[in-house]
């Protein structure tokens, strides 16, 4: 099992925390907000507890459960508490329309995370493709993405305490990439599917 901590307090931020605990994961909250950190601490059980803000993080994994434009900005803020840590970005930037990505480079939020983060840390992408509810009550696939292959090893490993199956995409530079399958999802949401009760998975023909 895994230890981690989860900078945020919002709905994927709960989501991931009940999921982890669940898996027998040992799970720390930090959040701007002390009480609403202290909150979910609470709500999660299984021994969750509540970290500083911006002190070191207790766990190994660092899952930093915000809003595309506050991932890097805090990655920043928290510096050196960082080195040695797993960083895992889920966040989508998408645009105003929800039809595009907010970057127009060929880049990410986790390629700029990995820019702020501290030297000996890992960065990965992981969790953008599935909607909230789906992580919550599904086991859908999850695809990562990053340039080190220790820290994707030990974020595939939390993902199978979820009851998840992880799968490699690549180097961090595919995090582009699956920041465009997020928009893919969103339009098949309001089109092709038409609900958001699906994830975005792999079928394998029989040998």
């Amino acid at each position: 099992m895994s230890n981690i901590s989860i900078i945020g307090t919002g709905n994927m931020a709960r989501t991931i925390g009940v999921r982890a605990t669940a898996g027998g994961n040992t799970v720390e909250i930090m959040g701007r907000d002390q009480s609403k950190a202290a909150d979910l601490a609470k709500a999660l059980g299984g021994g969750a507890t509540t970290g500083e803000w911006g002190a070191a993080p207790a766990g190994d994994i660092v899952i930093v459960a915000l809003l595309h434009d506050g991932v890097v900005p805090v990655v920043t803020q928290y510096g050196e508490a960082l080195a040695g840590k797993v960083i895992v970005d889920i966040s989508n930037p998408f645009n105003s329309t929800f039809d595009g990505l907010a970057h127009r480079e060929e880049t990410s939020i986790a390629q700029e995370v990995a820019e702020a983060a501290p030297a000996g840390a890992g960065v990965v992408k992981a969790f953008n493709t599935v909607f909230r509810h789906v992580l919550e009550k599904g086991r859908p696939d999850v695809f990562i993405a990053g340039d080190s292959t220790q820290a994707k090893a030990r974020v595939a490993a939390f993902i199978e305490s979820l009851g998840m199956r992880p799968l490699d995409v690549g180097g961090l530079k595919m995090a582009h990439w699956l920041e465009g399958a997020g928009v893919v999802t969103v339009g098949l949401a309001n089109h092709g599917v038409g609900t958001l009760d699906f994830a975005l998975g792999i079928t394998e023909l029989p040998a």
